[in-house]
């Protein structure tokens, strides 16, 4: 048999069973500085033009609050959008999500099929043919930068797909994460009881944040990595984040992968992932 030295450069990305193991138990996993400084500095730079587009298309998109907080929802070609959330702060221009994010710049588009993200997203849905389901940029900015309260994402997006245990996380790390600029806050093992219950408060969207007494806060982690390091998490994993009291940015792009032959979630088509 002649070597593949494709298929061998793809297997070295592999997870080792130490770390689907880890992975298992704790809900989320890291690799640390995947990225170099000259792969972090192009996407530090797609991630601006992503935001530049952003804004020009929310001028002419549609704008709606949901507990008061400012969403717009920018249409694209073929009747597809991009949701934009803006801080909270009444009147603020600054962006906090844009979801989804590849179709704004082209370099997304190389990352959702790069083998070191790949490759471990193949083992952790369980299928060799895997697609895209979302991906959002978040967008921290020094000292104004607002948390995000604890939730699941699987409530999120259960009545959109009946395969929602087959939509792991994966966030790289653009800036160095640290508690102090906001970094992602996991609780340990929460994965395990499947979809929790929300939070019954009469606001529009405390359904959607999960209830603190169906969950276990001592085993609270703190995901404080390097630039170019990667997180991949559980879609069931009870998740959150402080607000960036810092003069750093936490720069974020988060990629949530899917079994092939499925469409992506904002958007009606689908969009295979890897070669």
């Amino acid at each position: 048999m002649r070597p593949d030295p494709a298929g061998a450069a793809r297997n070295r990305f592999q997870l080792t069973r130490a770390e689907l193991d880890g992975y298992e138990e704790d809900g989320f996993l890291v690799r640390e500085s995947v990225f170099s400084a000259s792969e972090l500095d192009d996407l530090r730079a797609a991630a601006e033009q992503t935001v530049a587009a952003a804004t020009r298309l929310s001028r002419h998109g549609r704008t709606y609050l949901l507990d008061g907080k400012r969403f717009v929802d920018a249409e694209l070609a073929d009747a597809e959008r991009v949701t934009v959330q803006f801080e909270h702060e009444t009147g603020s221009e600054t962006i906090r999500v844009i979801e989804p994010a590849h179709p704004l710049d082209p370099r997304w588009e190389t990352l959702i099929d790069d083998p070191r993200i790949v490759q471990p997203m193949r083992q952790i849905v369980g299928s060799e043919d895997i697609a895209l389901w979302t991906d959002k940029l978040n967008l921290k900015r020094p000292r104004e930068g607002s948390g995000f309260r604890w939730h699941q994402d699987s409530p999120y997006w259960i009545h959109d797909c009946g395969h929602v245990d087959q939509l792991p996380n994966v966030l790289v790390a653009l800036d160095d994460a640290t508690a102090a600029n906001g970094c992602l806050r996991i609780v340990r093992g929460s994965h395990r009881q499947g979809c929790l219950p929300g939070i019954s408060d009469g606001s529009q969207l405390g359904g959607f944040f999960t209830d603190p007494a169906r969950f276990d806060l001592s085993q609270e982690r703190l995901a404080e990595v390097p630039a170019g390091s990667l997180v991949f998490f559980n879609p069931h994993v009870v998740h959150g984040s402080q607000p960036n009291h810092s003069d750093q940015p936490r720069r974020a792009l988060i990629m949530t992968y899917q079994p092939a032959g499925h469409p992506m979630l904002k958007l009606n088509r689908c969009r295979p992932a890897g070669d």
